[in-house]
């Protein structure tokens, strides 16, 4: 056990609506001011060749992958909301755990808005990236991206680390189950067992 009180379902749940809310707020935000202030497809400095703004809009998943495709792309982050809601209402009782997928939903919340509300249209929205770090180049592509890229990787990372550790979602530890000791239910030991104690 972590020796802290397990979550109720209700602050569970709050913790998690808060943070998603936050940076579902963050995200949008920051794209509403790039829209407005920033010219498209054109690179601004802001540290050098380290970090640049440049407003692009983005049909496919990241590096413009499957971009042909783009409603498969908003279910998939509508699917992986939904269960995150599911999983925080019914089995979440770590703070860890809650604000981890907090702050993933409102990471795909800010990309899905995108999905559903901005042009060419609903389900095939084309999400805003913005943030250009030239040095970091994947597959030969460029990483442009947003708030909300930033939340849903960093998280996922987070995710992968807390599931290594075993960290389960009520907040104990998978070795605490594996070691937990076998509980007594009145049959006597073998004759060796009984020897050895």
């Amino acid at each position: 056990m972590t020796g802290r009180t397990p979550l109720r379902t209700a602050a569970a749940g709050t913790i998690t609506a808060i943070l998603a809310a936050l940076v579902l707020a963050a995200d949008q935000f920051t794209k509403h001011l790039a829209l407005e202030n920033l010219p498209y497809q054109e690179p601004v400095p802001v540290f050098g060749d380290v970090l640049q703004f440049y407003l692009t809009r983005n049909p496919g998943a990241a590096f413009s992958l499957g971009e042909g495709v783009t409603w498969i792309f908003t279910i998939v982050l509508a699917a992986a909301a939904v269960t995150i809601v599911v999983l925080t209402l019914r089995v979440v009782r770590s703070r860890l755990w809650a604000v981890v997928l907090g702050l993933l939903l409102g990471g795909i919340l800010g990309n899905l808005t995108d999905r559903l509300l901005r042009e060419p249209g609903f389900l095939i929205g084309h999400v805003i990236d913005f943030i250009n770090t030239p040095w970091l180049w994947l597959g030969m592509r460029p990483a442009i991206y947003n708030v909300a890229d930033m939340f849903i990787v960093t998280m996922m990372i987070t995710v992968a680390i807390l599931v290594l550790v075993g960290l389960r979602f009520d907040g104990t530890r998978e070795k605490d189950h594996v070691k937990a000791p076998a509980v007594d239910d009145g049959t006597p030991a073998a004759p060796d067992e009984a020897a050895k104690a």
